[in-house]
């Protein structure tokens, strides 16, 4: 309830400080929404010149790509590790943070939340209830609970993958480069992952696993019977990457010495 708590007041005070400028808020919504329909249209685009992509149909295409917006939204909004480094450990600001009775990084999450991402998810569940209306999918009792449960693993993935990443900054006070290159290689996962030759296929599914936050949990939808045990898998590879990256992020700020002079 102490968090939980936490997080209320941390959104009461982002919603205060943003309706203050409420045009940037609007313009932050927007500018969101047309990155997204940038995406769309090169899907469509692609589907102008193929009626298929490795096999996979233009809706269920738009179907992962969807399920990929939902946990992408989640993250956006609740794990922002962007400019961590800068701001955390070159200005000195993990000093102040390390003073606070709650757990280091929820902290640091809780300070740079941005809900307007959330706006991504109810958009990639829209896509996702006309791209199966389009397959004549049947909503079953299961799906809902499938989709919570999912959803949550694939943003474990990504807290995982992006906490055991920045954690790098507690070892230097430079930043490292990596988190752009992380973000472009994500992308991928919103692709059927069979449209990439074997080592990528390996690099997304164990090593980066991305395709576990798009085409492999979209597949227990579409009844896709080649990809169910992977779907099934999502939830253990989200709280293994997930403990990794809470696990190498404590050791960081163990090894953290202050800020200095």
């Amino acid at each position: 309830m102490y968090y939980m708590g936490l997080i209320w007041e941390y959104l009461k005070n982002y919603m205060k400080t943003r309706l203050t400028y409420r045009a940037d808020f609007w313009v932050e919504i927007i500018s969101d929404l047309l990155f997204q329909a940038t995406n769309l249209i090169f899907i469509f685009v692609v589907f102008r010149h193929t009626d298929n992509l490795g096999g996979w149909s233009e809706a269920e295409v738009l179907f992962v790509y969807g399920y990929f917006m939902v946990p992408y939204g989640i993250f956006s909004c609740f794990i922002n590790l962007w400019g961590f480094s800068e701001r955390y450990i070159v200005k000195g600001e993990m000093d102040r943070i390390l003073t606070r009775p709650a757990h280091n990084l929820f902290q640091i999450l809780l300070e740079n939340v941005d809900p307007p991402s959330l706006v991504g998810s109810f958009i990639g569940l829209i896509i996702m209830i006309i791209s199966g209306a389009e397959m004549g999918l049947v909503l079953e009792w299961w799906h809902i609970p499938a989709l919570i449960i999912l959803a949550i693993s694939s943003v474990l993935i990504y807290a995982g993958i992006y906490t055991t990443l920045t954690s790098l900054s507690f070892y230097s006070d430079a930043p490292t480069g990596i988190l752009p290159l992380m973000y472009n290689i994500q992308g991928y996962g919103r692709y059927p992952v069979t449209i990439y030759n074997r080592a990528i296929q390996v690099l997304l599914t164990w090593i980066i696993p991305f395709a576990f936050v798009g085409i492999y949990p979209a597949a227990l939808f579409l009844d896709r019977i080649e990809m169910h045990r992977m779907a099934l898998l999502t939830p253990v590879m989200g709280l293994v990457f997930a403990t990794i990256g809470l696990t190498l992020w404590n050791f960081g700020v163990k090894r953290y010495r202050g800020a200095g002079s």
